[in-house]
């Protein structure tokens, strides 16, 4: 399979895309207003302690407290506490290790089964209480960024992610993905961790280490260590609520996650991001430096490589498959639900084949937009009805094999004698719809728009495509008047920096005839609309 990572810089945002057979497989998105959470670090305040829901929800400094659930609070905030200056705190030890995705890992004395989940249940099977109290400080790290009204979710079981290592500060325990499937290299990746690991701590050893030099390794675990130490010292000076470590931005995690072997190559439109990425990759690795390419074309970069086509399909509810049948993606706040159809007639005595090879194109294509949208939590898919169990089957043996490559965790069960498939899917952030869009003032949240941030960015792409086709220096920009006013926002508005990059001179219109997220441009020279022309998606 053919993998590629194209990334996309403008002034407030970057996009960062990962195909599959030059097919769109998953995107992220980051821009001012929604910065990557996952993988911070807090110094937290207990705000209350919840026992019937068995939580406790952390004051770090957001407008909603953390929540952090019984099951999440491990033993080592025995030693949390004490650099804190707070030793009363009394937890049973216990010790866990998951791997750079949250997979389970295997240790050295027995597999991760047995320091799961269960090994915080006692005899009467309900989570232990630890005894943590109201106003108690407390070390926290996010695993959850905000979804609609609920805030971050977060664990005590505090890592910090390198290229080759994950490091576990109070924990004595050395794991390795389950995905490096040789023995040989497990046990010596496990000897060598071993042997460079500082006392009182632990370590998960991630895919990427596979056939590393203990150069690397020892490298990258001593960059680990200085920063711990460094967020031990921020954690004496500083008062709860307080942020105490920022974990990369998107582009530099996923660059650290996930270029690897596999990845045929790296394509970046911005200088500073690609010089960014090659100091990086010279430092790790080398070899893969050739990988990297700084895209020079007058085309934006997802025109090019036929993105900006696949996002917006990403945002339409409606996904037509190649047989003719399509499917419909409709999320709620409790779950998500997809429907499957045929999209045409279909004679009886053929109805269970063509049925068939409908849904597992179906099943295909559910796992790559669920991907594609990251869209986690709950998933309830109504393929269309089927009379043999066997072909209920292989749509769950479809759907099982297709999920394979989500680093997402992903349960499937097997299709209901209705034909309804559940699915449930790890959720860390938003999804990309809301990514890009935001509650409408109009409706008032039943329905949702592009943001103002992501319209702007629509207007940027279609600039520079005129400006990449044309001479022509003067336009017309027709907007609704809310976008105008964030237009012309800022002491160098967004307007005037728009401006200055393309040369180009823009008179801003208001028109309340037109949608919060639409606009319209005429051109100066031609005397006319051509909105249409450079649209692109």
């Amino acid at each position: 399979m053919k993998k590629e990572i194209i990334i996309n810089a403008t002034a407030n945002e970057i996009r960062i895309a990962i195909t599959e057979d030059e097919r769109l497989a998953e995107l992220y998105v980051e821009s001012p207003e929604k910065e990557r959470m996952v993988g911070d670090i807090y110094l937290g305040k207990v705000a209350r302690v919840m026992p019937g829901i068995k939580a406790a929800f952390i004051n770090i400094g957001m407008k909603q407290d953390a929540f952090l659930h019984f099951s999440d609070i491990v033993s080592t905030i025995n030693e949390y506490s004490a650099l804190i200056g707070d030793e009363d705190a009394d937890v049973d030890t216990d010790d866990t290790d998951e791997d750079e995705d949250g997979n389970e890992t295997e240790t050295s004395d027995k597999p991760i089964e047995s320091y799961s989940y269960q090994t915080r249940i006692n005899n009467s099977n309900q989570p232990q209480i630890p005894q943590v109290k109201k106003g108690q400080e407390i070390i926290v790290q996010v695993t959850k960024e905000p979804v609609g009204k609920k805030g971050v979710r977060v664990t005590s079981e505090v890592s910090l992610a390198g290229r080759f290592l994950v490091l576990l500060p109070f924990n004595n325990k050395v794991g390795v993905s389950k995905r490096i499937n040789n023995f040989r290299e497990k046990r010596r990746l496990r000897r060598i961790v071993r042997s460079i690991l500082p006392s009182g701590f632990g370590a998960i050893i991630r895919t990427v280490a596979m056939e590393q030099a203990e150069e690397l390794l020892r490298s990258d675990l001593e960059d680990l260590i200085s920063r711990w130490r460094e967020i031990e010292q921020t954690i004496k000076t500083e008062e709860a609520p307080t942020l105490i470590y920022k974990d990369m931005a998107t582009t530099s995690s996923v660059i650290r996650d996930l270029f690897s072997e596999e990845i045929e190559r790296v394509v970046v439109d911005s200088k500073k991001i690609y010089k960014e990425i090659q100091l990086y990759v010279k430092w790790v690795a080398p070899h893969m430096l050739d990988k990297i390419e700084f895209y020079k074309q007058r085309d934006p970069i997802f025109d090019a490589y036929g993105i900006e086509k696949e996002i917006a399909t990403s945002l339409s509810r409606k996904v037509w498959l190649k047989s003719g049948g399509y499917i419909i993606i409709e999320q709620t706040e409790a779950m998500v639900v997809v429907d499957v159809n045929s999209g045409r007639y279909a004679a009886k005595k053929e109805q269970e084949l063509n049925s068939l090879r409908t849904n597992l194109e179906a099943s295909r294509e559910v796992c790559r937009q669920l991907r594609l949208r990251d869209i986690g939590g709950i998933i309830v898919v109504d393929f269309i009805d089927l009379d043999d169990e066997k072909n209920r089957k292989k749509i769950y043996d479809e759907l099982k094999k297709e999920f394979k490559r989500d680093r997402a965790k992903v349960t499937v069960l097997p299709l209901t004698e209705f034909g309804l498939a559940q699915i449930t899917r790890q959720r860390i952030r938003q999804s990309i719809m809301h990514s890009f869009s935001e509650p409408c003032p109009v409706c008032g949240g039943g329905g949702l728009i592009l943001s103002k941030s992501s319209v702007v960015n629509h207007i940027q792409r279609w600039v520079r495509r005129f400006k990449a086709d044309t001479h022509e220096r003067r336009l017309k920009l027709r907007v609704h008047p809310s976008l105008a006013v964030y237009l012309r926002e800022g002491t160098i508005s967004r307007l005037t920096k728009l401006m200055l990059k393309y040369k180009i001179l823009i008179k801003l219109e208001e028109d309340t005839k037109l949608g919060v997220d639409e606009f319209t441009v005429f051109s100066v020279k031609q005397k006319k609309d051509v909105t249409e022309n450079y649209h692109g998606e």
